[in-house]
């Protein structure tokens, strides 16, 4: 795609910190559970309860127990419950009392980590909370083909978060857009604009646009930094065929400029179990991805506590042992 009348050429972040993690830790941290398409009935009180008793400094000593080099979580999903406060998500959706935490469990959790050289990511939808007809009201309408109000709306919800963390956080894994044709226009809101708002507290930081799960791995746009990379039951290994189907090509360390990386699961369903693997083939798959400059981020739950569930501590603690970041 080419570049916007008169903006100045756009440059992707250096990925080599990331490339050189070869491996991270993902978890669903949320009011309901992932992909949940039902209201739930759960109160802010209740929510802010359960916000607040998330154990940071333990969640940390953890991942550093397990040779973690990054973490991802979420900062919420469908239900409109949020990890950390947001005014401007506040002032546009009027909802009150604030579904947004008191407590910024990302500043937080920044904090906690970073004495142990851990760098903290965020997952956030790519736009309205499904779930909550309040918001998706206020964030969408009106609606046009360009979707611009709700891409107006949500750059400038990341961008207050995006600017009160600043370096603490280094990265984005943006669920969705899912459609490409409207945030691929030339002129704003689009793919650009929203990686701006996105990259306002942290130039540096990396993001990525997942436009749904599917292989071989994609990137969809010059504006992201790293592959999505989600798969779920298909462990992807070569991006195609040669013409000819004589032989399998190999994938390389960019995918059409994105750093090559995969999100998958190590249980049954994000943030659920029971493990799915053996050790030796989550570390295996893990190795070859390494091996074509790809990075793998494996997602695993986390307890009410914010604590790695127990049945899945000692196989990510193998992982760790196995799959060392490269200084």
């Amino acid at each position: 795609m080419s570049q916007p009348t008169g903006a100045k050429p756009w440059k992707r972040a250096n990925t080599d910190w990331f490339m050189r993690c070869r491996w991270g830790l993902f978890a669903h941290y949320l009011a309901d559970t992932a992909s949940n398409l039902k209201p739930i009935d759960l109160t802010v009180d209740d929510w802010n309860r359960r916000v607040d008793a998330f154990d940071v400094d333990g969640l940390a000593r953890q991942l550093a127990a397990a040779h973690v080099p990054y973490f991802i979580i979420t900062l919420g999903q469908n239900s409109g419950f949020y990890i950390s406060p947001n005014r401007t998500y506040d002032e546009i959706t009027g909802i009150k009392p604030s579904k947004c935490s008191r407590r910024d469990l990302i500043a937080d959790l920044a904090k906690a980590v970073e004495p142990y050289g851990i760098r903290l990511m965020v997952y956030l939808p790519g736009g309205a909370p499904a779930t909550d007809a309040v918001a998706k009201a206020k964030l969408e309408e009106p609606v046009d083909e360009r979707l611009s109000t709700i891409q107006r709306h949500w750059e400038a919800v990341a961008r207050e978060w995006s600017l009160r963390w600043g370096k603490s956080v280094h990265g984005w894994w943006i669920d969705g857009p899912y459609n490409a044709p409207a945030y691929s226009h030339p002129d704003a809101p689009n793919y650009r604009s929203f990686a701006e708002a996105l990259k306002a507290g942290n130039p540096d930081s990396l993001v990525a646009f997942n436009n749904g799960l599917r292989t071989p791995l994609y990137s969809m746009t010059e504006y992201e930094d790293f592959t999505p990379g989600e798969i779920e039951r298909d462990m992807t290994v070569a991006p195609g065929n040669t013409p000819d189907y004589s032989r399998l090509t190999n994938y390389e360390r960019y995918l059409n400029g994105a750093q090559l990386h995969v999100l998958t699961i190590l249980g049954e369903w994000w943030g659920k179990g029971p493990v799915r693997f053996p050790d030796e083939l989550t570390i295996g798959y893990t190795k070859f991805m390494n091996s074509k400059g790809g990075v793998v981020t494996w997602d695993a739950p986390l307890t009410y506590n914010g604590q790695i569930d127990e049945e899945f501590r000692p196989h990510v603690e193998a992982l760790g042992r196995a799959i060392k970041a490269v200084a």
